[in-house]
C-alpha cells in the first residue's frame, strides 16, 4: 500500500468509527426516549380513561337516584331504572350493563340476547372468569376490571377496561367500560413513528458517513497530487508536524473544556429531557415543565458567558498590544476580581523580544496555575513575579494554600491535567517547568531560555 493510500486509510477510518459509535449513542437514545414517551403516553392515556368511566357510572347512578332512594324493589320500578340506564349510551361501543349478585344477565343493551342468562361462570379469552371477577371488584366497593368482550361495533374480541359498583338494595352490579384497542393502535402507531425516527436518524448518519469519507477522500487525493513532487524527507517533516498540530489542538480544546461546557451541557440536556416527559403529563406536572426550562434557559446563559470567556482567552489582545508583562498585571488584576484573592505581580529585568509563541505560553502557564488555585489550593495569598535577563526568562506563581503530593498527581493517569498540560506547553518551547509543594503552599516555577 502506498503511502498517499495510507495516509487517507488512516484519515477515513477514525472518522467511519467514529460516527460509528454516535450513531450507536443515538440508537440507543433514541430507542430509551421512544419507550418512556411510549409509557408516559400509556399511562396519561389510561388514567384519562379511568377518569372517564368514573364519570359516567357516576351520571349513570345519579339518574336512577331518585328510583333506588326510594326503597321500592317492585318489578316497575327496576324496570324504569333499566328503561333510563339502556338509553343512557355513548357512542357505538359506549353503553351500561346490569348483572344480579348470582351473575345473571339483567340488562345489555348491545347485546339483548344475554339478558336473563346466568353467566357466572363464563371465561374470557384469557381464561378469567370475567362476571365473577365484576361482581367481586364492586362488592369491594366498585373499582376497575381488565377483562376480554366483543366489540359491538366489529364483533370481534378487543380488550376491555370496566368499572363496577354495587347496588346493594336491589341486588344489582352496574357498570360500563372502554375497548382498549383503540388504546393500542394509537400506541402502535406510536411506535411505528419511533422506529421511523431512529430509521431515517441512522440513514442521515450513513449519509453524513459516506460523504465525509468521500470529502476525506477526494482531500488526501488532492493533496497527493498537489504534493506529488515533496521529497520523502519533507513528508516525514510535514506528518510530524500535522501529528503535532493535531496534539496541540487536543490538549487545548481538553484543557478548556474538561471541566465547563460538556457539565453544563450534560444538565441542561437531562433538564430538557425531565422537562419533556413532564409535559406529556398531569397539568400539575406540565407547570413543573415550565419551572424546569426556566431553569434551563438561565444555564444556557451561563454557558453563553463561558463560552464568551474562553473566546477572550484564546488569545488576550493585550498580549499582543502591550507585552507579556502587562498581559501577566492584567490577568492578575481579574483573577483578584473574580476570587477575591489578594493576587500581586511583580516584573523585574525585561522580557522583551520573546518570540510570540513563548509569550503565549507563559501566559497560559499563568492561567493554568490561577485556575488550580481557584479550584484546590483555598490560598489566602497569591503572588506572581516575572523575571528577564540575557539568558532566560523566568515566571513563579506561589500561593499559601493547602497544597498537594506532586509524586501522587503526577502518576495519576485521572489527575493532573493541568500540571500536564504546563508542562507540554513549556516542553514545545524548549522550557521546563518546576513544581514545589507543601502544606505552607505551592510554587510553580517555568523557565524558557532565550534564543
Amino acid at each position: 500500500m502506498k503511502l498517499r493510500q495510507k495516509i487517507i486509510l488512516l484519515a477515513i477510518t477514525p472518522l467511519i468509527l467514529a460516527l460509528c459509535a454516535i450513531a450507536l449513542a443515538v440508537r440507543h437514545q433514541a430507542t430509551s426516549l421512544g419507550q418512556q414517551q411510549r409509557a408516559s403516553i400509556q399511562t396519561a392515556y389510561l388514567a384519562s380513561k379511568k377518569a372517564e368511566l368514573t364519570h359516567y357510572v357516576t351520571l349513570a347512578t345519579r339518574s336512577i337516584a331518585q328510583l333506588y332512594e326510594s326503597g321500592r324493589t317492585d318489578a316497575a320500578t327496576l324496570d324504569q331504572a333499566k328503561a333510563i340506564l339502556a338509553k343512557l349510551d355513548y357512542g357505538d361501543d359506549g353503553y351500561f350493563f346490569v348483572y344480579d349478585q348470582q351473575g345473571k344477565n339483567i340488562m345489555h343493551p348491545r347485546q339483548p340476547e344475554l339478558v336473563g342468562q346466568n353467566l357466572w361462570n363464563m371465561k374470557d379469552a384469557d381464561g378469567s372468569l370475567t362476571i365473577q371477577n365484576l361482581i367481586s371488584r364492586a362488592n369491594e366497593g366498585g373499582g376497575f376490571v381488565r377483562y376480554q368482550w366483543v366489540k359491538p361495533s366489529s364483533h370481534n374480541t378487543a380488550p376491555k377496561l370496566g368499572y363496577v359498583v354495587a347496588l346493594p338494595n336491589w341486588g344489582w352490579v352496574l357498570g360500563t367500560g372502554i375497548y382498549l384497542d383503540d388504546v393500542n393502535d394509537a400506541l402502535a402507531k406510536i411506535d411505528a413513528q419511533i422506529s421511523g425516527n431512529i430509521e431515517s436518524t441512522m440513514l442521515w448518519i450513513a449519509a453524513i458517513a459516506i460523504l465525509s469519507a468521500v470529502a476525506v477522500a477526494l482531500s488526501g487525493l488532492v493533496l497527493n497530487i498537489s504534493e506529488h513532487r515533496v521529497t520523502d524527507a519533507k513528508l516525514k517533516v510535514l506528518a510530524q508536524r500535522v501529528v503535532l498540530s493535531q496534539e496541540e489542538e487536543r490538549a487545548r480544546l481538553s484543557r478548556d473544556l474538561h471541566d465547563g461546557i460538556s457539565q453544563w451541557l450534560v444538565s441542561i440536556k437531562l433538564q430538557i429531557e425531565a422537562g419533556i416527559i413532564k409535559l406529556a403529563g398531569t397539568p400539575e406536572q406540565s407547570a413543573s415543565a415550565r419551572s424546569t426550562f426556566e431553569r434551563t434557559a438561565a444555564q444556557l446563559n451561563d454557558v453563553l458567558g463561558e463560552v464568551r470567556r474562553i473566546s477572550h482567552d484564546l488569545r488576550p489582545a493585550i498580549l499582543d498590544d502591550l507585552g507579556l508583562a502587562a498581559a501577566l498585571e492584567h490577568l492578575a488584576h481579574e483573577f483578584m476580581a473574580h476570587t477575591a484573592t489578594p493576587t500581586d505581580f511583580n516584573a523585574v529585568g525585561t522580557a522583551d523580544g520573546l518570540p510570540d509563541v513563548v509569550n503565549t505560553v507563559l501566559f497560559r502557564v499563568a492561567q493554568e496555575a490561577l485556575t488550580n488555585i481557584e479550584r484546590h489550593a483555598g490560598a489566602r495569598q497569591i503572588s506572581m513575579r516575572l523575571e528577564g535577563n540575557s539568558r532566560c526568562v523566568t515566571l513563579t506563581v506561589c500561593d499559601d494554600g493547602v497544597g498537594f503530593d506532586v509524586d501522587h498527581i503526577d502518576g495519576h493517569p485521572k489527575r493532573g491535567i493541568g500540571l500536564r498540560n504546563m508542562t507540554e506547553r513549556l516542553e514545545a518551547v524548549d522550557g521546563k517547568l518546576s513544581l514545589t509543594s507543601s502544606s505552607n503552599g505551592t510554587t510553580v516555577l517555568a523557565a524558557v531560555l532565550r534564543h
